[in-house]
């Protein structure tokens, strides 16, 4: 699908300072820094303090994407936050940065598309803009899934990390043009990635204390075969929408979620590794918030500039995929 009269005006991200290394993990479970970098890609991850929920790291992402972007609070009209690690089941981590950034005119909700859902949240609220009802948004993907990690899990506990990354959507002024959108779910396969306590299913109890059903489940090689196919997929469904070929991508962001994945994507669409931005060695897997901090990352680096084209690919939990095509 497209929408192109859509465009980012700004970025913003938000990572904690607290800084896990794989030789820490190391004294916490039974692995070593080898075995994750050359499965994972991951050296570093970031980890929130005690007390520091998804709101104050989506809050802190949002100021700097409105800073960015030259508005102020008040003029939001839509908010919507993408997260797993929500503060609670109500009322929303949307409406909680909505009361922490003071945007008193936004409408604020929560999306879950697990680690699609900063792909969910642009295709979302660029149909909201689409149709005039309102005109701008702030989408943020955040996670602390330091909260949920099972840190007596070494198949799981190595590769995720907490942060937050935010843009500003607004109707296009120039060259940025949101040119194509594919998303996707199949709760078929839901049980190979998620997290059975808590809610109604298995409500909170000692027993789901005991049985530490209130962390992160994953079958990690069923979820890597079909994460390298759907993402394969959506992404091409994307570019034929938009009209274009692999060659035209100036640079690709997907999910950081394990570096074997990107490459495989990349080495399906024959591009070169410098069209492929990677920052997943410092961050890890940060769900829905890994596309949002990639590209923020990238634009201030400068690997991103006005009028490039930039493909976006996203695979989660659900399970969900989703894809982008976007002129900046």
């Amino acid at each position: 699908m497209s929408v192109a009269h859509i465009e980012i005006k700004s970025t913003g991200v938000y990572v904690p300072e607290k800084v896990l290394t794989n030789i820490e993990l190391e004294k916490m479970v039974d692995t070593s820094d080898e075995w994750i970098t050359s499965r994972t890609g991951i050296s570093t991850r970031r980890i929130a303090v005690d007390g520091e929920a998804t709101s104050d790291l989506a809050y802190k992402a949002g100021l700097v994407a409105l800073e960015k972007a030259g508005m102020t609070p008040d003029e939001l009209e839509l908010i919507i936050v993408a997260t797993i690690t929500p503060d609670m089941f109500f009322p929303s981590t949307g409406c909680i940065v909505q009361d922490k950034l003071g945007a008193k005119n936004a409408v604020a909700m929560d999306i879950n598309a697990a680690c699609s859902g900063y792909i969910f949240s642009l295709a979302i609220g660029s149909r909201f803009l689409e149709t005039g009802t309102y005109k701008n948004a702030l989408i943020i993907g955040a996670e602390k899934l330091s909260c949920i990690t099972d840190w007596k899990d070494r198949n799981t506990c190595v590769l995720f990390g907490d942060g937050a990354g935010a843009a500003i959507i607004t109707p296009s002024n120039g060259e940025g043009k949101l040119l194509a959108f594919d998303l996707g779910s199949d709760g078929s396969y839901g049980d190979l990635l998620y997290l059975p306590g808590g809610g109604s299913r298995n409500p909170a109890s000692k027993e789901t204390v005991e049985n530490r059903l209130h962390y992160i489940k994953m079958d990690g090689n069923p979820v890597f075969k079909i994460a390298v196919n759907k993402m394969m997929a959506t992404f091409k469904k994307s570019l034929k929408a938009a009209g274009l070929k692999p060659d035209d991508i100036s640079v690709l962001i997907t999910h950081q979620a394990n570096l074997r994945i990107i490459e495989a994507l990349r080495s399906f669409l024959k591009l070169p590794k410098e069209k492929v931005f990677v920052n997943i060695e410092k961050y890890g897997n940060t769900s829905a918030a890994s596309i949002g901090i990639a590209l923020h990352e990238a634009c201030e680096k400068k690997i991103i500039k006005r009028g490039d084209i930039i493909g976006l690919a996203a695979f989660g939990g659900g399970l969900t995929w989703g894809s982008a095509i976007i002129q900046y």
